[in-house]
């Protein structure tokens, strides 16, 4: 859009008669806007803004536009005043937005100036973005034109601040990408927090101070760059936006507020949008008001579309998106009025009503369009299209959907939410390309799909609605939220039918219009349903957390199977209720034994196969390829050998290429449903594999390194999953339930194309069909992010079409059993059994005791029939004993007392009851069972939340006889208290136990002390009330199998005779009893196998610290199916060693061995920290998959493998493990593997073979010092003290005394003994803490680092340097970038006169420019090394870190949990690692730091010397600047501003400058380059930071570099403090040789073993009158072969430091520049 604000004329000429009514009008490419005339005015102002659409075409540089001034006349033509020509090139060049035009002169028809028309502007933005400041940008909406606001500022440097405040980002491009944000305004960068993902929150300010002139201010730019902080590559720069400083200025307030800005490719600039970013930015002026921010409000509302700025010459284009709305359906119903409405709504009266009242809302980018409201309808139609304006492509990804219930008096109730992602449903063409790029480099090029991309469409399909569970009451509902779309759903909300199509051409005449009868005829075909069969068995429920009432499961798709909906027929949906038993350590688990509880649901739905089948087996070939990368990483981690990792590399190619080769997605025609989406999807599907295959083939042909595969193939594994996302699933998830009593307490949702099967192909079955899986299921809306698990679920699910039943009958194992069911009620009534006492009871009625039933009126469903007759049954789970398959077990008792409010405690009616609150025996009368010995006395439970005596108190609130909550501490009112009583006890091995099982009653009764849920076998005194199970088990009648289930619809017949005097009563009752009296079906195995199975915990790291001392005392509670084992706790430490197997002798498993191997359960691992006090937090939780063994034979042992720990979602550490299941053969436990070697009483450790080869290793650390430490909680660190630990082990310095003077440690070596393992992978890292000593002994850990890879500090004792700096201390700087070396050319006029040698001569010949030195070279004097980069950057000075390294200390776990925790210091220090013998005989290597440098403060004079600086960027406007040296160290700095060198790019200061400093305090040395400027504020050009301690502490004697030769005169004096033999003589004490000795007056000296000859050295040399003695001589050149830093320079310049201690240093050399000669 380019737009042109027309403001005024001054000075036009008179007509004859009286004034002109000027008009202005404007051509732009033969189209012509004209403004208002002005009546009878020579000066007019206009103020209109003239609009023309670019069409997308951006200006180039020969654009222009003619702006012509005519005098109105309403007859006739308009009169030509004048015209003037405006060229826009400006725009095409650059990055500008806007155009001042001012005094612009008119010319008339003969060419002569007749007046000015004043302010013209002229404004280019896309669309309606920029400058938009009136509501939406609708296209064509009057834009007020933008003033300036500029002419109030003088024309002075002066004072102003920019605030950028940059939000958040959307969009941005990359898998697995960390985005940072640069800021650049004027010279200055900021960045912000690196954040995780591609939709980051920054939320971070940044103040950039400016003075200077208004004119430059607001020609400057700011510049967003988006770069990703994970790559290392050269491209990791994402995006970039600029814009003018200007075009703020010029906005309202000087503000720009939460606009989004688009990122795009600076180089290319058509490359489209590369994310967004959310930013507000403002200029203020000396005086200015800052602007206000709103608070945020909900992002829904944040209309993006108007909100948006655009980099020139990206277009965006209007398109218009179509959304058919057709119908919903299963609407749920949402009015309070339901108990008034019930009668009616079901005793089939006239008023039938459905009590809702629909309608749709889409939202897209702050746009919103709504349906018509459908009233008492829950399948409402609508029938309407709605037409969202858009500009594409958009920065919104998605279209929200919400089905409201309009409310007449209060507000609308959100039914769902549900979402459109567009970039699932659209392509923008590039998607396939990209896959190959880097194994091809560009030797394919993609010719035949080209055109792949395609714009948003969606269905006709159903979309499901999920939201809160749907229990209506007048209450508010507390999981509103889930409603509109904010978290994951729980229930199933109904669905709504929408097609979605995408228009490009202009707008819709109507938002909202009425769809064609014809589309509603076509959409009928997309709504036939055929009938699908779901089952699931119930293996197992382990890991129970609360137990309490009896707990049962239910499953449902949709509305079938959900036991609150009435509108479907009653199905065997729910499982049976039980109650939960103690697993002896740690959970409850539901005892089903080998009764395991089935479900079976018939239900209606389109058939969608085509879909599903190609996602699962897209699904299938990306699962197979992750698991092959995975062993393919861990082989690479773990340093496998070449031939392991080539065999593991052939493995995954050769499967990938078979999978894509074989497994081929099914083809279209022919199928129901096809939308155009479906097309597009298969021909993405189908070119983005075959892409994938030609990579492949051409990477199998032509790899030559597997790890440099990794990353392609980890980019096709991305593709892949891209490829597997399917968003017309109309089929709705599987959601499991589990009720505790009445109520729902954990869900989990399963995608139903998970479960189902296909008889397209094997790979095309969802991953979970007809297999069993492990579930955890969680907390609605758990705001603790699945904290803790409430239940793991094994379940075996299988969904099929009906028509492929038989199918189930080869997935089923066991035998199927159906039975009805009901119980026969008895009350006690003066110690006589009867009916009497029941109360509101019936004799006869269901599980719950509300129903009441009669065995006669039942009747088997159609198609089934009964076999036998009603028997008494009693329920098998009160039979079994929870200490099955245990060695070892804790028995449990509450002790129960209670008072009057304030009274004594007593003993309670029934003192001793398990958890539940049912009575059992007291600890005294309980014995120990036959084959099991007690393993202490009874001690009460201190581990819980309860007060010092184990005691938790309670209240009971009527009608209930218990306290439903319990807290530890004890109030007035609290009338009971109880305490959890434990005993262990270990079976007795090879004892017999009590096998034959109590059969309770003989008659089956149940006992229980009130009506309730409570029942057990043995009746005891108190109870009043008994009950028994008739059971009678049904056949069907025409089939076999176990699909026969699938017929089970409806109820079994009702007691429809129940005496109803009123009409509505019987209607009521029916439909309750409807409900509750569907069959229950179970099934039965055989047999069971005994398993034995090894869980070896070795270690974890990195743990998250939860106590205040940032460590935390872990230890493992791991759970198998319903047993569990804890390990022991190992104290203060994330890094903690466990080393311990635990063995679970007996676990029982049903089902047949080779499945379980195939898809074994896992291991779950529940890591806490212990707490002396309050209760034991969680730190996270593992699983592992045990290697399963079904024969003796097979052998391998399980490798331990680093799994990871998640705690609240997020990655917290992790463990070492591993696992394996063994199957037992009957009664044999001879073919186990032998038991592991003991530690102490009762621990096994982890045997060998499983355990990593650990050798004794000395870790030395050399601690040195701590430098630029931040305040901890606003207060300095003062008395630090360093604490090393690696493994088991942790050391600890002593207290800096003080940091002030000196922050080195005093006794800078520690040694830690510590056992590692031998390979890399395995080794824990080594942890360096900071704990500061603060007032009331307080000890908090300020800063500490993780060294997690310790290969580079792994040495060889005997061979390397004993490390030994010198007592001298050095430094050196070097240019600030990487230079090449060319001088000035201005000097080459100078009189060279033969007797001149200077120290330019040298520098001159060392950088080679031989004609400026000549007789220089012929003396043969020294040369200067010349490095062209940083002393630092050169190789063989390994960055002269080789004393010590810096290590970036952190604060402990930040809250925040942002990727970039803030850096709070450093640490100087190093290590050394060897291996020590493991004969304890053998004398241990020699020690690695020895004859340390002293680590004091101490005072140096530090010289040094900038000689010239080369290629600076230019400052001043003419392309030049006048650079001058600013040098800064500690407090003091030196301006050196009055010799700055005028008018050049490369100065040559030639000035030395000499200062005193304190080491290691102010170890920072800054030397800048600043520009000299007269009336401005000085630029800086470039700065450079030394680290002047590492060049003092350096082996390579960096301090001072060596000269070539030893002179004791002329121009290269030798100036270091000590003399070469000095040198020398260091160097072997630190090498650890013997002192050099040389003889024969010094001509030749031994050293190191080698004898040197002074005439080897100074062969074919010139000797001069400036040398010294030869024995210096000597020693210097020996000193020059053994690599330390030569004499150097380079910005050019270099550094001398001479600590005090040593004496006065040599005089300075002279570099002041050469003078001409006149």
């Amino acid at each position: 859009m380019l737009r042109v604000a027309v403001e005024s004329a001054a000075g036009l000429p008179k007509k004859k008669l009286g004034s002109p009514d000027p008009t202005a009008s404007v051509v732009f490419k033969d189209e012509k806007k004209k403004t208002k005339p002005v009546n009878s005015e020579v000066n007019p102002v206009w103020n209109e803004t003239l609009e023309f659409d670019l069409k997308g075409v951006p200006l180039d540089s020969s654009s222009y536009i003619d702006v012509i001034v005519k005098d109105h006349e309403t007859l006739g033509k308009d009169k030509l005043i004048g015209s003037a020509k405006v060229s826009l090139k400006d725009f095409a060049s650059s990055q500008i937005k806007s155009l001042p035009v001012k005094n612009l002169a008119l010319v008339d028809e003969n060419g002569k100036n007749i007046g000015v028309t004043g302010g013209e502007e002229g404004d280019v933005t896309d669309g309606g973005g920029q400058g938009a400041v009136t509501s939406p940008g609708e296209p064509g909406q009057k834009l007020r034109p933008r003033t300036r606001k500029r002419h109030n500022l003088a024309n002075k440097p002066q004072d102003f601040q920019i605030r950028v405040r940059v939000i958040e980002g959307r969009q941005l491009t990359g898998n697995n990408i960390k985005p940072v944000v640069k800021v650049h305004v004027c010279g200055e960068t900021h960045r912000t927090r690196i954040r995780k993902g591609n939709n980051p929150y920054f939320d971070e300010i940044f103040f950039f101070n400016i003075n200077m002139l208004p004119s430059e201010l607001f020609d400057e730019v700011i510049s967003f760059r988006v770069y990703n902080s994970n790559s290392f590559r050269a491209d990791c720069l994402m995006g970039e936006f600029k814009l003018d400083i200007g075009y703020i200025y010029d906005e309202p307030a000087h503000c720009i507020m939460k606009k989004w800005i688009l990122l795009n490719d600076p180089d290319d600039s058509s490359s489209g949008a590369k994310g967004y970013l959310k930013v507000s930015m403002f200029v203020l002026g000396t005086g200015d008001e800052p602007p206000v921010e709103k608070k945020e409000q909900d992002n829904d509302k944040d209309d993006v579309e108007s909100n948006l700025l655009l980099p020139a010459g990206v277009a965006l284009r209007w398109v218009t998106l179509k959304l058919k709305v057709f119908r919903a359906e299963d609407i749920p119903q949402m009015d309070d009025s339901i108990t008034q409405t019930l009668k009616a709504a079901f005793g089939g009266q006239e008023n039938k009503k459905n009590l809702v009242d629909p309608f749709v809302e889409a939202w897209f980018a702050g746009k919103k369009l709504c349906t018509q409201i459908i009233e008492k309808n829950a399948n409402p139609e609508w029938n309407q299209q709605l037409s969202l304006q858009v500009k594409f492509p958009s920065m919104c990804e998605r279209i929200r959907l919400t089905v409201f219930d309009w409310d007449r008096i209060s507000g609308n109730d959100a039914i769902g939410t549900t979402y459109l992602d567009l970039t699932k449903v659209a392509s923008s063409g590039g998607e396939t390309e990209g896959i190959n790029d880097r194994v091809m480099s560009g030797s394919f090029v993609n010719t035949e799909n080209s055109e792949m991309g395609f714009l948003p469409a969606f269905g006709p399909c159903y979309i499901n609605l999920y939201g809160s569970p749907r229990e209506f009451s007048g209450l508010s509902d507390p999981y509103e939220d889930l409603n509109l779309g904010k978290g994951e759903g729980v229930a199933y909300r109904g669905r709504i039918l929408v097609e979605l199509s995408t228009k490009l051409d202009g707008k819709a005449d109507k938002s909202v219009e009425e769809i064609s009868s014809d589309d509603i005829l076509v959409v009928q075909k997309y709504q036939r349903r055929r009938k699908y069969c779901l089952c699931a068995v119930f293996h197992s429920a382990t890991m129970i957390q609360e137990p309490g009432e009896p707990i049962q499961f239910e499953v449902s798709i949709g509305n079938y199977g959900n036991k609150n909906d009435l509108t479907c027929k009653p199905l065997a949906s729910t499982t049976q209720y039980s109650c939960a038993v103690f697993d002896g350590n740690n959970y409850y688990y539901l005892p089903w034994a080998d009764t395991k509880p089935v479900i079976a649901i018939m239900s209606f739905w389109e058939d969608i196969s085509h879909r599903l089948d190609s996602l699962n087996i897209i699904l299938y070939i990306s699962n197979r390829l992750q698991t092959n990368l995975s062993v393919l990483k861990s082989a690479v981690q773990s340093k496998a050998t070449d031939e392991r990792l080539v065999e593991i590399w052939l493995k995954l190619m050769n499967q990938l290429m078979e999978d894509i080769s074989s497994v081929k997605i099914p083809d279209l025609e022919g199928k129901p449903n096809l939308t155009a989406l479906d097309i597009q999807m298969k021909l993405l599907r189908d070119s983005a594999l075959k892409n994938i295959m030609k990579g492949a083939k051409h990477l199998f042909e032509e790899a030559t390194d597997v790890k440099k595969c990794l990353s392609i193939i980890e980019g096709w594994l991305d593709k892949l999953k891209q490829l597997a996302e399917e968003s017309q699933i109309s089929m709705p998830d599987v959601i499991i339930w589990m009720l505790r009593g009445e109520k729902r307490v954990v869900y989990t949702r399963i995608p139903a194309h998970q479960v189902l099967y296909s008889s397209y192909s094997e790979q095309a079955c969802g991953q979970y069909c007809g297999k069993t899986q492990t579930v955890f299921m969680k907390y609605p809306m758990d705001n603790k992010k699945g904290l803790k698990i409430p239940v793991q679920l094994r379940v075996n699910m299988w969904l099929g079409l009906a028509t492929e039943e038989k199918k189930f009958n080869h997935y089923a194992e066991g035998m199927f059993n159906v039975f009805a069911e009901l119980y026969e009620n008895q009350a006690q009534v003066l110690g006589k059994w009867g009916t009497t006492g029941l109360l509101n009871r019936s004799k006869f009625s269901d599980v719950t005791g509300k129903v009441k039933l009669k065995q006669e009126y039942f009747l088997p469903p159609v198609g089934w029939e009964w076999e036998g007759d009603w028997g008494v049954d009693p329920e098998k789970t009160l039979l079994t004993e929870a200490d099955a398959g245990h060695t070892e077990f804790v028995d449990e008792v509450y002790e129960n007392e209670t008072r009057l409010p304030g009274g004594e405690w007593k003993l309670a009616a029934e003192p001793y009851t398990d958890v539940n609150g049912e009575k059992v025996q007291g600890p005294t009368e309980i014995e120990c069972p036959p084959g099991w010995k007690w393993e202490d006395n009874w001690t009460f439970d201190g581990n819980r939340a309860v007060d010092e005596k184990g005691w938790e108190y309670g209240v009971t609130i009527p009608p209930d006889d218990k306290p439903k909550s319990w807290v530890a501490t004890e109030k007035m009112y609290h009338i009971h208290r109880r305490r959890r009583m434990i005993r262990p006890r270990k079976r007795i091995p090879g004892a017999k136990t009590a096998a034959d099982k109590d059969t309770g009653d003989a008659e089956g009764w149940e006992y229980s002390s009130l009506i309730g849920w409570k029942f057990h076998r043995q009746q005891r005194s108190s109870d009043t009330f008994r009950r028994r199970r008739w059971r009678r088990k049904m056949t069907p009648a025409d089939r076999v199998g176990a699909s026969a289930i699938f017929k089970l619809e409806g109820a079994l017949g009702v007691d429809m005779e129940s005496k109803s005097d009123e009409k509505g009563n019987k209607a009521e009752a029916s439909v309750k009893q409807f409900g509750a009296n569907t069959p229950t079906v179970s099934c039965t195995y055989d047999q069971s196998n005994a398993y034995h199975l090894r869980v070896y915990v070795y270690q974890a790291r990195n743990l998250t610290s939860l106590d205040k001392d940032s460590f935390s005392d872990p230890y493992v509670h791991v759970s198998f199916l319903r047993h569990s084992q804890t390990t022991e706790t190992v104290r203060s430490t994330l890094n903690p060693s466990w080393d311990q197997t635990l063995i679970f002798k007996n676990v029982e498993i049903y089902g047949d061995p080779q499945s379980l191997a195939q898809n074994p359960p896992v291991v779950v691992m529940e890591i806490f920290d212990s707490d002396q006090v309050g209760k034991d937090e969680m730190l996270g939780r593992s699983t592992c998959v045990p290697l399963v063994k079904l024969t003796s034979g097979m052998d391998g042992s399980p490798k331990l493998l680093w799994e990871p720990v998640i705690h609240k979602n997020a990655p917290a550490g992790e463990v070492l493990v591993a696992a394996e299941l063994i199957l037992k053969t009957k009664g044999n436990d001879t073919e186990l593997p032998l038991v592991p070697p003991k530690r102490g009483e009762k621990l096994y450790m982890v045997p060998q073979g499983v355990r990593p080869v650990v050798q004794l290793t000395a870790i030395e650390v050399l601690a040195w010092g701590l430098r630029n430490m931040k305040t901890y909680q606003l207060a300095p660190v003062t008395s630090p003290i360093l604490v090393v630990e690696c493994g088991e082990e942790r050391v600890q310095t002593a207290v800096i005394k003080n940091m002030k003077k000196c922050p080195n440690f005093p006794g800078n070596v520690l040694l830690l003994k510590v056992l590692l393992p031998k390979e890399e992978m395995y080794t824990p890292p080594i942890v360096l803490k900071v704990i500061d000593h603060r007032p009331f002994g307080r000890k908090p850990v300020v800063g500490q680092c993780t060294i997690s890879s310790l290969e580079e500090f792994r040495c060889d004792p005997y061979h390397s340097y004993k490390i030994l700096p010198f007592p001298a201390v050095a430094l050196m700087a070097a240019s600030p970038r990487d230079l090449h070396v060319n001088i000035d050319d201005g000097r080459q006029h100078l009189l060279e006169e033969k007797e001149t040698v200077d120290w330019w001569s040298k520098f001159y010949a060392s950088v080679g420019e031989s004609e400026k030195c000549r007789p220089y070279l012929d003396k043969g004097y020294d040369t200067l090394e010349v490095y062209d980069h940083e002393l630092e950057s050169v190789k063989q000075f390994m960055g002269l870190t080789d004393f010590c390294n810096t290590f970036k200390l952190h604060r402990g776990k930040n809250e925040s949990d942002d990727d970039d925790p803030a850096v709070v210091g450093e640490i100087k220090g190093s290590f050394k690692m060897y291996p020590l013998p493991d004969d304890p005989g053998v004398p241990p290597p020699p020690r690695q730091f020895i004859e340390l440098p002293d680590s004091i403060s101490q005072e140096c004079v530090v010289r040094i010397y900038v000689v010239q600086a080369i290629d600076m960027q230019p400052k001043d406007n003419n392309g030049k600047c006048d650079p001058y040296i600013k040098i800064s160290l500690g407090k003091k700095s030196v301006d050196d501003r009055d010799n700055y060198v005028p008018y050049t790019l490369n100065p040559v200061f030639g000035r030395m400058f000499e200062i005193t400093c304190f080491l290691p305090q102010d170890k920072d040395l800054k030397i800048a380059v600043y520009d000299f400027d007269l009336l401005s504020r000085d630029e800086k050009v470039g700065e450079t930071v030394i680290d002047l301690e590492n060049r003092l502490l350096s082996r390579f004697g960096s301090y001072c570099g060596l000269a070539q030769t030893y002179c004791i005169s002329g121009t290269n004096q030798w100036r270091d403090q000590l003399k070469p033999s000095q040198i020398l003589e260091q160097l072997a004490r630190w090498k650890g040789l013997s002192p050099p000795r040389s003889e024969d007056n010094g001509n030749t000296l031994s050293f190191g073993g080698r004898l040197y000859c002074l005439s080897d050295f100074e062969a074919n040399k010139e000797i001069h009158e400036h040398l010294g003695p030869p024995s210096e001589r000597i020693a210097l050149h020996v000193l020059r072969t053994q690599g330390l830093v030569p004499e150097h320079g380079k910005l050019q310049m270099w550094v001398d430091i001479f600590p005090k201690r040593l004496g006065p240093p040599g005089t300075p050399f002279d570099i002041s520049p050469r003078k001409a000669k006149k």
